[in-house]
C-alpha cells in the first residue's frame, strides 16, 4: 500500500506540472459554463430546478478528455523505455496500474466536485432533490472511473499516445453510445436486454433520476476491472 501512496503522489506531482492538466481543466469549465449560460436545456429555459442537463454534458465533456489524459500513461513510458526501467525496481505490475488509475481518478474528480457551485446556486433558485444530485455526482465518478480504466487499458497496447487515444475513444464510444443504439434497433428480446445492460449511458441515467439499483454497480465495477485485468495483462505479456 505504501508503494501504491508513493507512486500516486509521484504521478500527481507529474501532472499538476504539467501545462496540460490545467488546459483541461479551462476547457472543462468553459464548456460547462457555456453550457449553462446558453443551452435550452438550462434551467431558465426548463424551468424545473434540476442539475440532470448539467451532469450530461459533464458526462459527454469527460467522455473526451478523459481519453486525451489517460492516452500517455503507459504508452509514453513504453516508448521511451521508462516502463522496463520502473519493473525492473520492486513494483509489481497491479501496483503500477493502480497507481495510475487513483491518480487519474483523483484529478477527475477534482473537476467533477468543483462543480458543486452550480448545484449550491440552482439550489437556492429552486427547490432541487439533493438526493437525486448525490446519486448524480455518484454516477459521474463511477462513468469517469471506467474511462480512466479504459484509457489505461488502450495505452497498455499502443506505443504511440494518438493510437492510444483512438483505441480508448472507440471503446468508450461502444459502451456510451453503440450499445444502446443496437438496442434501440432490435424490437425486443432477450438481445435488446443484453445491449441494454451493456449501455454506460442507461446505467448512468438510472443513478442521474436518483434510483440505486445493485446492478448499477456491479456494472462499473466490472468493467474497471475488466480493463485493469487486461492492461496487466497486457503489461506482464510485453514484460517477458
Amino acid at each position: 500500500m505504501n508503494t501504491v501512496r508513493t507512486l500516486i503522489n509521484k504521478e500527481l506531482k507529474i501532472l499538476f506540472n504539467s501545462w496540460g492538466i490545467y488546459i483541461g481543466y479551462i476547457l472543462f469549465f468553459c464548456i460547462c459554463g457555456l453550457h449553462i449560460c446558453f443551452s435550452k436545456n438550462n434551467i431558465f429555459y426548463i424551468g424545473q430546478a434540476t442539475m440532470i442537463p448539467i451532469f450530461v454534458v459533464i458526462n459527454w465533456t469527460q467522455f473526451f478528455l478523459i481519453p486525451a489524459l489517460t492516452m500517455r500513461s503507459i504508452a509514453d513510458e513504453k516508448r521511451n523505455g521508462m516502463m522496463e526501467l520502473m519493473l525492473t525496481k520492486p513494483i509489481r505490475t497491479a501496483e503500477l496500474i493502480r497507481s495510475k488509475f487513483f491518480s487519474y481518478l483523483i484529478v477527475t474528480t477534482i473537476a467533477i466536485l468543483l462543480t458543486i457551485p452550480y448545484y449550491i446556486t440552482i439550489a437556492i433558485l429552486g427547490n432541487i432533490d439533493h438526493g437525486t444530485v448525490l446519486l448524480g455526482y455518484f454516477g459521474l465518478i463511477c462513468m469517469s472511473a471506467c474511462y480512466i480504466s479504459i484509457g489505461i487499458f488502450a495505452s497498455s497496447l499502443s506505443h504511440t499516445p494518438i493510437t492510444s487515444f483512438a483505441i480508448s475513444f472507440g471503446i468508450s464510444l461502444w459502451f456510451q453510445l453503440l450499445a444502446g443504439a443496437f438496442a434501440n434497433r432490435i424490437a425486443n428480446g432477450f438481445i435488446v436486454e443484453i445491449f441494454m445492460s451493456l449501455s454506460m449511458e442507461e446505467h448512468f441515467d438510472t443513478l442521474s433520476r436518483g434510483i440505486l439499483d445493485s446492478r448499477t454497480i456491479v456494472y462499473f465495477c466490472s468493467i474497471c476491472a475488466i480493463f485493469l485485468s487486461l492492461s496487466k495483462f497486457f503489461i506482464c505479456k510485453n514484460r517477458f
